[in-house]
């Protein structure tokens, strides 16, 4: 490709020349890749085909610049992409080709969709010329319509169908994907679209088009809030005399920039205003710090409750809430799944909720004030309030002894012996803070399942440690790709994801990606033979529990096995080893890591009998079912 900077069609092609450059005799898969330069987004997860011949072949072309990450199946390359985007704070891209493939992908694309991560999904597509003709894995003009099934489950989707449009779709793709909050986005490029070139308004030069010099040149991210609304929310804030602060996921990315979360503490430190996170944002406010009351919702650390001073058919004692950037979904809301969208959140005085989207504001819970504007915005307005003032010691004091009380006499933990413990077989609980004590940092990625539980209630994620969850979609398997994407990411940095043996088994092959990539992710498998969540669930919900004993039960396979067979080192931690051992395992995983770039797998056999404190609820029989008596006669 000839890339030239002269300026003298710039007019004609409709741009300013000090905003970008020309370029000369691009392909539109070529264009696309220039874009993908520009974002720094040069990893791509995906598997190869023939719909996409153009971009790979440009791919090849282009391979001391790109890193094409060939994966095992097109749903853990999206999810590959989506930890690669956290974990490297960047655009997360996947790339597949048309019909099967493309509907593979669909399931990570909205998982990242839901979770708030820049992802986007190019799909390849049969040459135009053949749609409605039955041409092998056509995906739009057939029962199978790709594009109109991204656009019912993603934030942006388009079909390039011409040269002409491509920069246009591309673009707005991008914006989308990189917007606050972010979101995935999907591009499907038919096959000969992809190999035409690219023509601009020139008509003495047509394969002459200009090209932005920086992302900047095509899009921007929301980044005001309301200062007059903020300033009267600090206000209902400061004088409150049990304020509280909720953040949820919408704050990570506001406080990832270190310097602000640094000012944030010592905000909240200043005027005694103690924090708690969504299962989502678990974590993005250091656990350990002594204003943290940790997360709430689902399997909560016990300590909001107490501070918020719920109680069975009491109003709640505290008087003033502000959420920043949560929607206040079900499992950020509820403490029991017997009592979901939990009423002992509401303030008695000030309710405030702060979010981008304005539908999310007042959906679930009744407010005093909202405030449609970015949390970073938001919370730098709550610096400019705070400016000059200072706070009343006497309720500030008070607070503080009610905060630093509530974490001498209260656990956080559901069972604390049991997290304690260093029985055999390993309890969940006690696998939790191994991992907590011997993985100083950095990144955690949880899969769907109980581990979901154990890990919300029992570990404490500090300044050194990043949890990622995916509990808007919570699909299993996640986690277990999603640690390979983020170890090619931070090569230099402790990936470790926490996945269930149904999950990793859905996903395993996904550790040979990781061997071929010499990427040296670790994963701790509960191994319990079982879907456990779902058979303590409904052994919960439809007792007696011992009629789901072993209903869901696996096989029995040998994980260890498996894993030595995709490239990894592995190891089994047995019924009759305790956590001692767990530790022993992980340290030796953590260092072969490191210093082997290797996958690691640890299987534990955790304790089958302990549950999660989800508190599930007793469901009631259905007005139409029969009474014993009626059973016993039908009997």
């Amino acid at each position: 490709m000839d890339i030239t900077n002269a300026d003298a069609t710039v007019a004609a092609i409709g741009a300013p020349a000090d905003g970008g450059e020309q370029r000369n005799n691009l392909t539109v898969a070529q264009l696309l890749l220039e874009y993908l330069k520009l974002e720094q987004a040069t990893t791509i997860f995906g598997i190869p085909g023939g719909a996409a011949v153009w971009i790979i072949d440009e791919l090849k072309k282009q391979n001391t610049t790109f890193d094409f990450v060939v994966c095992r199946q097109e749903t853990g390359a999206a999810y590959m992409a989506h930890g690669f985007a956290w974990a490297g704070g960047g655009l997360g891209v996947v790339l597949t080709t048309s019909g099967p493939a493309a509907a593979n992908a669909l399931s990570g694309t909205v998982n990242a969709n839901a979770a708030g991560c820049p992802l986007l999904a190019i799909t390849g597509e049969v040459a135009e010329k053949f749609f409605g003709m039955g041409y092998l894995q056509e995906g739009i003009d057939v029962d199978l319509d790709i594009d109109t099934i991204y656009r019912n489950a993603v934030a942006y989707s388009a079909v390039i169908a011409s040269q002409s449009d491509a920069a246009t779709l591309i673009e707005q793709a991008l914006r989308v994907a990189q917007s606050q909050p972010s979101r995935a986005a999907h591009l499907s490029i038919p096959n000969d679209v992809a190999g035409t070139c690219v023509t601009g308004s020139d008509t003495t030069n047509p394969y002459t088009i200009w090209f932005p010099s920086a992302p900047s040149r095509y899009r921007t991210v929301p980044s005001s809030t309301d200062d007059a609304a903020v300033k009267l929310a600090f206000g209902d804030l400061s004088s409150a005399t049990r304020p509280l602060i909720f953040l949820g996921n919408g704050a990570r990315a506001a406080l990832s920039d270190t310097d602000r979360l640094a000012r944030f503490q010592k905000l909240v430190a200043k005027w005694a205003l103690p924090i708690m996170t969504t299962p989502d944002a678990k974590g993005i406010f250091p656990e350990d710090h002594a204003l943290s009351l940790r997360n709430y919702g689902i399997t909560a650390c016990a300590w909001p409750d107490v501070y918020m001073g719920a109680a069975p058919g009491k109003p709640s004692q505290f008087d003033a809430l502000m959420v920043l950037g949560s929607s206040l979904g079900e499992l950020a809301t509820t403490v029991s799944n017997a009592q979901p969208f939990s009423q002992s959140l509401i303030p008695t005085e000030h309710f405030i909720h702060v979010d981008l989207d304005e539908g999310m504001i007042g959906r679930n819970f009744p407010i005093t004030r909202g405030i449609v504007g970015d949390v970073g915005a938001t919370i730098e307005a709550l610096f400019e309030a705070a400016t000059g003032k200072n706070p009343d010691p006497a309720p500030t004091k008070a607070r503080l002894q009610l905060i630093a009380g509530i974490k001498a006499t209260t656990s956080p933990f559901a069972d604390p012996k049991s997290r304690d413990s260093e029985n055999a077989p390993t309890h969940p609980a006690a696998l939790m803070r191994v991992i907590n004590e011997t993985m100083r940092s950095r990144h955690i990625f949880i899969d769907a399942g109980n581990c979901v539980g154990w890990s919300l209630n029992n570990l404490v994620v500090g300044a050194q440690l990043e949890y990622h969850s995916a509990l808007d979609m919570g699909p299993m398997g996640f986690g277990v790709c999603a640690v390979v994407g983020a170890k090619i990411a931070a090569p230099k940095e402790n990936c470790l994801a926490i996945v269930g043996d149904g999950a990793f088994m859905m996903h395993a092959a996904e550790v040979s990606t990781a061997a071929a990539q010499g990427a040296g992710a670790i994963w701790v498998v509960l191994y319990d033979n079982d879907l456990a969540m779902v058979s303590q669930g409904m052994g919960g919900l439809f007792p007696p529990a011992s009629d789901w004993t072993d209903y869901y039960a696996l096989g029995a396979p040998d994980l260890v096995k498996v894993a030595e067979g995709f490239g990894a080192d592995a190891v089994a931690i047995t019924k009759d080893q305790g956590p001692s051992h767990v530790e022993k395992a992980l340290k030796r995983a953590i260092r072969n890591a490191d210093q082997q770039k290797k996958p690691q797998v640890i299987v534990v056999s955790i304790d089958t009998q302990p549950m999660p404190p989800y508190g599930w609820p007793q469901m009631p029989a259905p007005p139409c079912a029969p009474t014993a008596d009626e059973s016993e006669a039908r009997g």
